[in-house]
């Protein structure tokens, strides 16, 4: 049922620029992935789910009820066919084997390429720098979100307190300020 929705649905999302990443239907759910070159923002899921909605209830594929998720393929996303693995060359993924397939249980690098019965990871986590391993040996794969440097949080932020002579008088003034303090916050 999964690849026949997936045709129907395919072309419909098309129109609206969309491409439909994944569709899986489990018990009573049919979760709908959808991307764009650029990414997707809420009001294209809004319009993605309102077309999918209609596609549903006229085919209505499903019988009883189910709930109807469609979502963006997120940071973090799950690889599950050629097509996905493709999408992310270039990107850090992390791969768990079949056990007994591959000397090889959990590995994670970048993905240089993708073809249709395998792809290559590179990278220094991966045993010789480079691998390549076939879409049936794998057991579960997924991107892996980079987090860049952080800037300290406010409060341990150092301050830096310098003294600062100042010369000078006022006129009707008791004398003039010395040792006037400045605080200054020195940021990386």
């Amino acid at each position: 049922m999964s690849e026949t929705l997936y045709d129907v649905l395919s072309p419909m999302l098309a129109t609206a620029g969309l491409d439909l990443v994944d569709l899986e239907v489990t018990g009573g759910l049919v979760r709908v992935t959808v991307d764009r070159v650029g990414g997707i923002d809420l009001e294209a899921l809004a319009a993605a789910n309102k077309t999918v909605s209609a596609a549903l209830d006229e085919l209505d594929p499903i019988p009883g009820r189910y709930t109807l998720e469609v979502t963006s393929p997120g940071v973090e996303r799950r690889l599950r066919t050629p097509e996905h693995f493709a999408r992310a060359v270039g990107e850090t993924v992390s791969v768990r084997t079949l056990g007994g397939t591959n000397n090889v249980r959990r590995v994670q690098g970048r993905l240089a390429a993708a073809g249709p019965d395998g792809f290559e990871l590179e990278g220094s986590e991966v045993p010789g720098g480079s691998l390549h391993l076939a879409y049936g040996d794998v057991e579960r794969a997924r991107t892996v979100f980079e987090w860049g440097p952080t800037a300290p949080p406010a409060g341990n932020r150092r301050t830096k307190h310098s003294k600062r002579a100042t010369t000078g008088t006022q006129a009707g003034a008791a004398g003039a300020k010395k040792d006037a303090k400045t605080e200054r916050v020195t940021t990386p």
